[in-house]
């Protein structure tokens, strides 16, 4: 059966596959019916006052009534707090260990009977109450987390009975669904006592302030006031601004006000909900309106980093925690097409022969789940493609590379050598009676390896050797919230299934959050094993924070609609503020078929995001730049060409990624975050530090307006000059969208004949300009150098003055073109 069929079985409960997923559903609730421990009442908690603090390295423990607070600062400036015991560790998002303490920050008794930890970078301050106030060294205001809530089972310890409880009890019944809505209650297998009670907490930022993150939020990059779930979900089709959640959340937020900037984690990957609601100044009766937000999580520790300073330092300091960016290889920062449907090898070559012919620059093709057997994982259709490593080798020749998508979900059924080995390795995910759980997928009936255990991750990274043989070149992650197909309720695992979680032992309801990030360590852990001199490429549509250690992320299915092209960017800086710089949407849209207009203006969007890709569903219209008529291919082309002339300055962004966690494309205000109008721009962004690119999100717009960051940017198109902060309005001709640059700029560039040349635009009078250039050192892991350059106006003459390494060395000389408006 072919894709198309698929679909209509999906849709159409009277297939055998339709029949499969309603009995994969009803399976699913039965067995979260007897393998969740039931919910009785329950009793509400909070801390209670302050008994007493010990000091610690870094902070120290707050003892209170009914609870215990945990804080360490650290020299950088992020904050680490855990109650009820909560440490740092186990994480799932930290990259290793937690990091040292700060010696110099000590903990010491504060006003009212609260207590304060005073670092270089910031100010920690504990109500008796137990509220935990971050401040600026100053002693502004960044972030009030109030005293917090837990619900625990009646009878579950003197946690419910002691001194201190709150008089009320709530009843709730004995359900066991375990979600936010209805409340998480029993242990687990092998849980510890922090992760027995849902808890709740709220927290107060500055009137002013905007909150951004969240993971891949369509309606953002700014998080307007409203309910946001902390649950990775499928869907079920394409999505738009107003579709939430989506493949790929995180309890991390981004706040931006005049007080400063801070990130705020909180490291729980159960099912949660996030409220959140922007501050009014002078509100009532003249006296300001904090901004709020309230965490609801249905199980799991209570614990937090904040991490304060610049949005760039602020980023360092996530990247510090949760591990530095995944570095793509060069080729997988060009042009890439994919297709669910290509169907055959001479479909591929009839692709990239168009490509060829047009003159047309193509880095990747991706191969999507029609190029299996019978949709099973690490398999071939041999009668669709008979050789595929020889078509891999071919496309190779042609500068080409192939990609794979690679699908958790294993069919379940003895002679599948994947299911054999899964099987005999005990790494399919279990119900609670030891049961092997199934679900719905492409292939049938399927079982889900437990990424969370460290010897099927092994196992599975080394399946990835069959891919490699193939000649793939890297590997694309799908369906991995994961998916199973249903007609009701959640298309997930049921929540009772039991997961390793590394040693631990838990259920779904912890494990879910975390499926994918671990299926891509799996991914990137066994590529590195199987061919450790090239870094690997691989993206996944699922993932948690930390993510960015195994590679990126991209839209997924995106509606073909003015709001998807528009969600499209919205997802791409959102997730960079969640420290996740390699994103990109489905160019086009994934379903349907674009006007000629909205697929350019997607195209032209594309060109300027980190993964520029097009992709579409089987049965959605083409996406070839050909398809469009001549108008359109030609503008595409220009598109191309500006996209292949900055390869070095992407190569320089991706490798400054790496380096220091900061996005390629970050929001207007990244360098001004105090600018309260840059906070509320949400289409245009900056592309490092140099370019501002403004796309044309609406149909039919030939202008638009552009608001600029303070001091002085060119048209690059037309080299006019002009003066920011400020509005201005630019033509945006279909043949192109505004792209900006900022005076004074170094740029590296691909100049004539293919080699690396500095594109310098001359800076405002009085003043230098400069820019970084990390030089690409191959696919290999190769270490980098910056260099810095600096530009200058002398004597009327745009000369670049300083070609410096960071240990001081002076780098080879480039060939240099002044832009000099």
């Amino acid at each position: 059966m072919d894709g198309r069929g698929l679909v209509r079985s999906i849709k159409v409960f009277g297939s055998v596959r339709g029949l499969r997923a309603v009995r994969a559903a009803w399976r699913q609730r039965r067995t979260d019916a007897w393998g969740l421990p039931p919910r009785g009442p329950e009793r509400a908690r909070v801390p209670g006052l302050a008994t007493g603090a010990e000091a610690a390295p870094g902070g120290g423990i707050i003892r209170f009534a009914r609870s215990s607070l945990r804080i360490c600062v650290s020299p950088g400036g992020t904050v680490f707090w855990g109650w009820d015991g909560a440490g740092p560790l186990p994480s799932y998002a930290l990259a290793g260990e937690a990091p040292d303490p700060d010696p110099r920050a000590c903990l010491e008794p504060d006003t009212d009977g609260g207590w304060r930890i005073v670092s270089e970078r910031v100010t920690v301050a504990v109500s008796r109450h137990g509220a935990v106030e971050i401040r600026t060294p100053g002693g502004v205001m960044l972030r009030r987390d109030l005293p917090p809530r837990w619900w625990e089972p009646v009878g579950s310890g003197e946690a419910a009975t002691g001194p201190g409880a709150m008089a009320v009890t709530e009843t709730v019944g004995s359900e066991r669904d375990g979600s936010v809505a209805g409340g998480a209650g029993g242990a687990r297998d092998g849980a510890v006592a922090v992760g027995r009670a849902r808890w709740v907490q709220r927290s107060e930022v500055p009137a002013d302030a905007r909150f951004f993150g969240l993971g891949g939020r369509a309606a953002g990059p700014r998080l307007r006031d409203g309910s946001y779930r902390l649950w990775n979900t499928d869907p079920k089709g394409s999505f738009g601004p107003g579709d939430d959640p989506l493949y790929l959340t995180m309890p991390v937020q981004f706040v931006v006000s005049d007080a400063g900037t801070h990130l705020a984690f909180h490291d729980n990957s159960w099912d949660g909900r996030v409220t959140l609601a922007e501050g009014e100044e002078g509100a009532g009766s003249g006296h300001d309106r904090p901004g709020t937000s309230e965490v609801r999580m249905g199980g799991g520790p209570l614990r937090c980093w904040v991490v304060v300073g610049t949005p760039a330092r602020v980023l360092h300091g996530w990247a510090a925690l949760t591990g530095a960016p995944a570095l793509p290889p060069d080729w997988a920062l060009g042009p890439q097409h994919a297709r669910w449907g290509f169907g055959s090898a001479r479909e591929v070559r009839r692709v990239v022969a168009g490509y060829r012919e047009r003159g047309l620059p193509l880095s990747a093709v991706h191969l999507d789940i029609d190029h299996y057997d019978e949709h099973q994982v690490f398999t071939v259709d041999r009668e669709r493609f008979p050789d595929l490593p020889g078509l891999a080798a071919e496309l190779r020749e042609q500068g080409v590379r192939l990609v794979s998508i690679v699908d958790p979900a294993v069919k379940a059924e003895p002679g599948n050598a994947v299911y054999d080995s899964g099987r005999a390795a005990g790494a399919f995910v279990r119900d609670a009676r030891g049961g092997e759980v199934r679900g719905v997928v492409w292939p049938g009936e399927c079982a889900y390896p437990d990424f969370t255990d460290p010897a099927v991750r092994e196992w599975w990274g080394g399946l990835y050797e069959e891919r490699l043989r193939q000649g793939f070149a890297g590997v694309w992650h799908d369906m991995n919230e994961p998916v199973s197909f249903a007609p009701f309720g959640d298309m997930t695992l049921p929540r009772s299934a039991r997961h390793a979680l590394d040693g631990r032992g838990g259920d779904h309801r912890e494990a879910h959050n975390v499926y994918g990030l671990a299926m891509a360590r799996a991914g990137y852990e066994g590529l590195c094993r199987l061919r450790p001199d090239e870094r690997p490429f691989l993206f996944s549509r699922s993932g948690w924070a930390g993510m960015q250690r195994y590679g990126g992320t991209w839209s997924g299915d995106v509606s073909t609609g003015w709001p998807g092209l528009r969600a499209s960017l919205s997802l791409v800086l959102g997730l960079g503020l969640c420290g996740v710089p390699y994103s990109g949407p489905d160019v086009g849209g994934f379903d349907g078929s674009p006007t000629p207009e909205l697929f350019l203006r997607w195209y032209q969007l594309g060109a300027w995001l980190p993964l520029f890709r097009t992709h579409a569903a089987i049965g959605a219209g083409r996406r070839e730049p050909w398809e469009f008529g001549p108008e359109v291919l030609e503008h595409a082309r220009v598109a191309l060409a500006e996209r292949e002339r900055l390869r070095p300055y992407f190569m320089t962004l991706a490798r400054l990624a790496r380096m220091t966690g900061a996005p390629y494309a970050r929001p207007l205000w990244w360098g001004t975050p105090e600018d309260r109008v840059l906070r509320d721009c949400e289409d245009a962004f900056l592309l490092g530090d140099a370019l501002l690119v403004a796309p044309v999100l609406t149909r039919g717009a030939d202008r638009r307006a552009v608001r600029l960051p303070r001091g002085r940017w060119y048209d690059t198109a037309t080299g006019q000059a002009y003066e920011g902060p400020g509005q201005v309005l630019l033509d945006a001709p279909l043949s192109r969208i505004p792209v900006l640059v900022r005076a004074g700029a170094v740029l590296p560039v691909r100049g004539e004949g293919g080699d690396l040349a500095l594109e310098v635009w001359a800076p405002a009078a009085g003043r230098t300009g400069g820019g970084l250039v990390v030089r690409d050192t191959g696919d290999g892991w190769e270490p980098a150098e910056i260099e810095r350059y600096q530009s200058r106006l002398v004597d009327g003459r745009v000369v670049v003055v300083e070609r410096m390494t960071d240990d001081g060395a002076e780098a080879p000389g480039l060939p240099v073109r002044v832009r000099n408006p």
